[in-house]
């Protein structure tokens, strides 16, 4: 269904407002109803949605399931048990102003959200975010990107069939980011590329609209010379191959210290050649989501002199995994997010001049380390700032909904997964309930100095 004007949207979003005055939504009850609801629409189209994902994506069922299915079956499970919990008024300490006041805090839907949604994980990365925008009590529009088309197709069949528009609305997928940024939201939440978020909160600015910006960047992996580089090898294959790379906490570049570099890019290729031993031609192995993107990774690759694998299959958009052993931080394929299964690997002597190269760029989205020492852990972990991340693992961060899953600095802004979405898309509203029995007068008029002698004693 085409919304052919920026009107029709309009008015669907004054439905929406007119639907959430009612309160209707605030309900714990109706929360609950309309979770269950979704997850019931889900399920009955689950082959669709992995059929579509494998049309969109290359991506096989079992994957699919692994990364998109069971994480938003697992957010809806979250919120179901415990939304009534989360949405209980909570209350905290009072001071020796607002005596004998009890003192409170109530978790308050924004509203009517919008919901920006990209197409490397265009199930997980609608769905998720809407659970917990439902969670909360509000209205929702939600946009899917148009680059996953028939996974969008599927959502928007999903969402119609559950809902009425006057509560949660999918966009057509065609229809312009321009075009359905200007409205009137209560809160907007956007997935996808740095450059599209800088859009995307320059004009939420104009109305004073608050955002949450899930980003990306150029997530390091270090490997220090006690790690376990067999594991380290075979965890870094995995997450950096996930969706082909496309994956905004994928690894996009390895750090291993010089002693055991050569070690590590062995146990790569070893990893690599079992668990994808003819990517470029396998039906099951993810491929680049359009050709512009394809064309972009393909002439990254031609920028670096060394490469270890990298086979490409033009008519199918997959490139295999391609390893370059001789990278280095000014070189062009260290200057922006990769996104793709391409990986630099660049050795280092000294950590502290390792950690300094971090420090100079953008903070990433997700940072993984292998060591077996437990200080080295330590001394990164605190002194190095980014989104989320793992030691001794990579990517495992983002499955566990009792984890803010988000970035920092130009990864982006908010967090979300389980409590932490829920609290997201709610106003965190504190509210001072006092008495009528006892009225202490040292606050009121008039203001003299054996007034200011006792304030001065007890504030």
């Amino acid at each position: 269904m085409r919304e052919p004007k920026t009107m029709g949207l309009q008015g669907i979003v004054e439905k929406q407002k007119a639907f959430f005055d009612t309160d209707a939504t605030k309900s714990v009850e109706f929360r609950v109803r309309m979770l269950r609801r979704l997850e019931n629409a889900i399920r009955r189209q689950e082959n669709e949605i992995l059929l579509a994902l494998h049309q969109d994506l290359s991506k096989s069922g079992a994957e699919a399931y692994m990364t998109e299915l069971a994480m938003v079956y697992g957010e809806i499970r979250e919120a179901i048990r415990h939304v009534r919990q989360w949405s209980r008024p909570k209350r905290v300490g009072g001071t020796l102003s607002t005596f004998p006041a009890q003192n409170y805090i109530y978790a308050e839907p924004y509203g009517v959200v919008l919901i920006l949604a990209p197409w490397n994980y265009p199930f997980n990365l609608t769905m998720a975010p809407l659970t917990a925008a439902i969670a909360a009590g509000n209205c929702a529009v939600v946009k899917c990107s148009k680059e996953s088309s028939r996974t969008a197709q599927v959502m928007g069949r999903i969402l119609r069939s559950a809902f009425g528009e006057n509560y949660v609305y999918c966009v057509d997928a065609k229809i312009s980011h321009d075009e359905v940024l200007h409205q009137s939201y209560d809160y907007i939440f956007f997935t996808g590329s740095p450059r599209v978020g800088r859009i995307v909160m320059r004009t939420a600015s104009e109305r004073l609209t608050p955002v949450s910006l899930e980003l990306g960047g150029k997530s390091p992996c270090i490997i220090d010379e006690t790690a376990n580089i067999a594991l380290a090898a075979k965890r870094v294959a995995w997450g950096k191959l996930l969706n082909a790379g496309q994956t905004c906490i994928s690894v996009d570049y390895v750090l291993v210290h010089e002693r055991v570099k050569q070690a590590f890019l062995k146990a790569l290729q070893r990893e690599i050649a079992r668990r994808y031993p003819d990517a470029a031609n396998d039906p099951n192995y993810p491929k680049i989501i359009n050709r512009h993107h394809y064309e972009r990774l393909s002439a990254l690759m031609k920028t670096e002199k060394t490469m270890l694998g990298g086979q490409q299959n033009e008519a199918e958009q997959k490139i295999a995994p391609a390893i370059f052993p001789d990278a280095d931080f000014d070189h062009e394929i260290m200057q922006e997010e990769i996104f793709g299964p391409l990986l630099p690997v660049i050795g280092y002597r000294d950590l502290a001049q390792a950690m300094g190269e971090i420090k100079a760029r953008e903070k990433p989205l997700a940072l993984y380390l292998f060591t077996q020492n437990k200080k080295t852990a330590r001394s990164i972990l605190h002194s190095l700032s980014f989104g989320g991340g793992c030691v001794n693992d990579v990517v495992l961060h983002i499955t566990n909904h009792h984890l803010p899953f988000g970035g920092v600095g130009s990864s982006g802004m908010g967090a979300y997964h389980g409590k932490f979405g829920f609290e997201t898309f709610s106003h965190q509203k504190g509210i001072v309930k006092n008495t009528t029995l006892l009225d202490v007068p040292v606050r009121y008029a008039p203001f003299g100095e054996t007034k200011l002698k006792l304030l001065r004693k007890i504030l």
